[in-house]
């Protein structure tokens, strides 16, 4: 039996972690995840995402009802509906006569994240997986980590939260981005995304172990050229795009 699931995370990379997410009671009824940033985190491993764009429909939004239904995140017809985890986007083609693409783009998980550079609190963190998040404890929605980011991958909560996915923390003035689904990754399954896109039959999206030479996805960037977004900025991202040139 292949140690794979679909999605293409090494099974034998995660045994033995530990859960990453531990939980924090704020007020009655009302519970936040505090994420540590060693905890459940493989040291060895950089999870990271390959985006094909040529695999990628114009018209498919799997990957981002599979993320709002995941964490919880509302639709753009409900309250707060500017928040957005990951969003599609038409890519213009370096060259002027060139095919144009659409693809998703979500936090782009930077071995250099400037939003961990600029959070006064040390909200915005990094984990030794590579993997970025915030501590929803220490943020005070100061939003500095949204004007860091070039990618506008980030997201503050205007309004009250009603509702919550039990897969991750939401609240009024905080700031919240994709989080690669850390809670899946913790227990051995792909990021809910990568896991409807090959549920769609499109597979698009491939993730694994960047620093894992076995792995799906370095066994894909060998076979197809890929690039980060903006790499005029050396942030050395952990999720490429295929089919941008």
């Amino acid at each position: 039996m292949s140690d794979r699931d679909p999605g293409g995370i090494s099974r034998r990379r995660l045994l033995g972690s530990a859960a990453a997410l531990a939980g924090a009671a704020l007020a009655p009824g009302l519970f936040l995840v505090q994420a540590h940033p060693d905890g459940g985190a493989d040291a060895g491993a950089r999870w990271g995402l390959l985006v094909d764009t040529n695999r990628c429909r114009r018209d498919c939004r799997a990957c981002v009802d599979a993320c709002r239904e995941e964490n919880g995140w509302p639709a753009a017809d409900n309250a707060g509906g500017d928040i957005h985890w990951i969003r599609k986007v038409d890519l213009q083609p370096a060259e002027a006569d060139g095919p144009g693409h659409s693809a998703p783009v979500m936090c782009q998980h930077c071995a250099e994240p400037p939003c961990v550079s600029v959070c006064p609190t040390r909200a915005s963190f990094r984990r030794a997986d590579g993997i970025v998040l915030v501590d929803k404890h220490r943020c005070i929605g100061c939003r500095y980590c949204m004007v860091a980011c070039p990618f506008h991958a980030r997201a503050f909560v205007h309004a009250p939260v009603d509702e919550r996915s039990p897969n991750h923390p939401r609240g009024k003035g905080t700031v919240e981005s994709c989080t690669l689904c850390v809670h899946r990754i913790d227990r051995g399954e792909a990021p809910a995304c990568v896991a409807r896109c090959a549920e769609a039959g499109h597979a698009a999206l491939v993730f694994g172990d960047l620093n894992d030479p076995d792995s799906e996805i370095r066994h894909a960037l060998r076979e197809r050229s890929a690039e980060a977004l903006r790499p005029d900025l050396a942030l050395d991202a952990g999720v490429r795009y295929h089919g941008l040139s």
